[in-house]
C-alpha cells in the first residue's frame, strides 16, 4: 500500500503535483542550460565519482561547460538567450545507467563479503 502511494507521488504522469514540479524544474534548468544529472556532486556520493570515471571523456568534458556556463551566467545574473533556452533537454540522462550500474556492482560486493572499492569518510 505504501510503495504504491509513494509511485503514486513521484510519477508526473499521475500526479499533477509532480508534473508541476517537474515543469518547473525543467524550466529552471534550461535557463542555464543543465541537465538533471549536472546536479550529482562526485565529491558529496562516491558511487556518482566512481560513475563519472567510468563514462566517455567527451561526456564528462561537456557537462564540466555546462557547469561553467551555469556558473558563468549565474555570476552575471543573465539567463541563456531563449533560443537556446528552447532547444535544452534538462531531462535527457546520461549518468543514470552507469550509476545504477556502479551500485549493483557495489551491492554485488557486499552480498559477497567483498571489501568494498572505497570508504565514504567525511573531514
Amino acid at each position: 500500500m505504501a510503495t504504491a502511494i509513494s509511485k503514486w507521488i513521484v510519477d508526473p504522469k499521475r500526479n499533477p503535483l509532480a508534473a508541476y514540479h517537474r515543469k518547473t524544474l525543467s524550466g529552471r534548468l534550461s535557463k542555464y542550460g543543465l541537465r538533471y544529472d549536472d546536479l550529482y556532486d562526485p565529491m558529496y556520493e562516491l558511487d556518482v565519482k566512481e560513475a563519472m570515471n567510468r563514462l566517455p571523456r567527451e561526456i564528462v568534458d561537456a557537462r564540466n561547460q555546462r557547469l561553467k556556463r551555469a556558473m558563468d551566467l549565474s555570476m552575471k545574473h543573465q539567463y541563456l538567450p531563449e533560443d537556446l533556452q528552447r532547444v535544452q533537454t534538462p531531462f535527457r540522462s546520461y549518468l543514470q545507467e552507469m550509476l545504477a550500474f556502479v551500485k549493483r556492482e557495489q551491492a554485488e560486493r557486499e552480498a559477497l563479503g567483498a571489501l568494498p572499492l572505497y570508504q565514504c569518510t567525511f573531514p
